[in-house]
């Protein structure tokens, strides 16, 4: 059974590729051995649907010429790859160290075994998919989610006399339902994991959200709450 590729593991691939000078990698090569076991460990897709081929070096030498061929500079036939091949190509072309941190990132967490499951929500296919892929991205949702992290929040933004309300346009629950609203609010790590790497969550990196806000930071390249600001403000 043939089994898409994500994000997570094209961004990978093409960090195998970049490194090799955009030249495809035989399933030989050590690199290519390394990074099959490696997406064989990554939680991306259920046992269900794997079978004995599944992300092996084959499979994932296939998957380099696949991204190679896409290069503008490649004078042969291109192989058939997809769309999503030559976006992370592109990527990693214009901001390609942006693009070897998140790889390094994801690498990392998979080697750590740091996520179990993946959010499956549309959020992920729809908007999540355009930045840091799954892995990470879960990754994230887990650190925005923490309790203590939250309760710590909460009290030093009552401590300075500030209302619990989104940061972006206000919205405050309290005030549109009463009782049933207070105290509630979503949690925001401002900085991607890409960007701030494997650190102990600061208080300050932290932005109170209200839902739809929150969406939007997310939502395709990562945007500050203080850019959301003004773009809210402007349009």
């Amino acid at each position: 059974m043939s089994v898409d590729w994500t994000r997570d593991e094209i961004i990978l691939a093409c960090d195998l590729v970049m490194a090799n000078g955009w030249k495809e990698l035989r399933a030989s090569r050590p690199e290519v051995v390394e990074l099959s076991q490696l997406l064989v460990r990554a939680p991306l897709h259920p046992t269900a649907v794997r079978d004995d081929k599944f992300r092996n070096p084959n499979g994932v030498g296939r998957k380099t010429s696949d991204i190679a061929t896409q290069h503008p500079d490649y004078r042969g036939r291109p192989t058939r790859g997809n769309r999503l091949d030559r976006t992370v190509l592109d990527e990693f072309r214009t901001e390609p160290e942006r693009m070897r941190r998140v790889a390094a990132e994801i690498r990392a967490a998979i080697e750590r075994g740091d996520v179990e499951t993946l959010p499956t929500s549309e959020i992920v296919a729809e908007d999540v998919e355009a930045q840091e892929g799954r892995i990470l991205f879960a990754r994230h949702l887990r650190r925005e989610r923490s309790p203590e992290l939250r309760r710590r929040k909460l009290a030093q933004v009552q401590a300075e006399g500030l209302a619990v309300a989104c940061e972006v346009c206000g919205f405050d629950f309290a005030v549109a339902y009463g009782e049933r609203g207070r105290g509630y609010i979503e949690v925001h790590h401002v900085l991607p994991l890409h960007v701030s790497g494997t650190i102990k969550t600061r208080l300050q990196d932290l932005a109170l959200l209200c839902a739809n806000c929150h969406r939007m930071a997310h939502r395709g390249v990562w945007i500050t709450p203080s850019a959301l600001r003004e773009l809210l403000a402007t349009s």
